[in-house]
């Protein structure tokens, strides 16, 4: 998952919510998606309701960033073009070889997932600091019994320690 949209519920949903000034009940139903359209459209974004990396960066969310297969946008260019491949703004398989190269021979681990612990090692984002990374990892208690692989390559940013990724908080509230 890199994105929120309505139906799904966690922590990251939790923070959006209280960026937007709406309950932050960690569930993403009509009222969260209304405001956030609001806000994508006030300030110049697609007014899709769903926050993705290019939201996260605007609103200054950047511990919920998190760039793989199948994300588009700036911030995926951004790193494209770090990268030194192709930059279209679309993640596939280039940018994600690419990047694992990266991570290997940076000693990350090679997931193909660019989330805080990698932007902030590659310095793409000046904004993506170490504190950032922190604030991208709850603890395993904190993130209740969601599976890991919610987010497949979302450990990413684990340190050990009982720290994961807020990412693998999610889960959805449709059935």
């Amino acid at each position: 998952m890199a994105i929120l949209k309505k139906g799904l519920a966690g922590e990251p949903v939790r923070r959006l919510q209280a960026k937007l000034g709406v309950t932050a009940d960690g569930q993403f139903g009509p009222g969260t998606e209304t405001a956030l359209k609001e806000w994508q459209k006030k300030n110049s974004l697609s007014a899709d309701g769903i926050a993705g990396p290019d939201t996260f960066m605007a609103m200054g969310l950047y511990e919920l960033i998190l760039l793989k297969d199948g994300t588009r946008g700036t911030a995926v260019k951004a790193l494209q073009e770090k990268l030194g491949v192709t930059a279209d703004g679309q993640f596939g398989s280039g940018t994600a070889k690419a990047l694992m190269d990266y991570q290997k021979a940076n000693g990350l681990k090679a997931d193909g997932f660019a989330g805080p612990a990698t932007l902030a090692q590659m310095k793409l984002f000046k904004e993506v600091t170490p504190e950032t990374v922190k604030m991208s990892q709850v603890s395993t208690a904190a993130a209740g019994s969601a599976p890991a692989a919610t987010t497949a390559g979302a450990a990413q940013a684990s340190t050990g320690g009982g720290l994961r990724s807020i990412w693998d908080t999610i889960t959805s509230i449709l059935k």
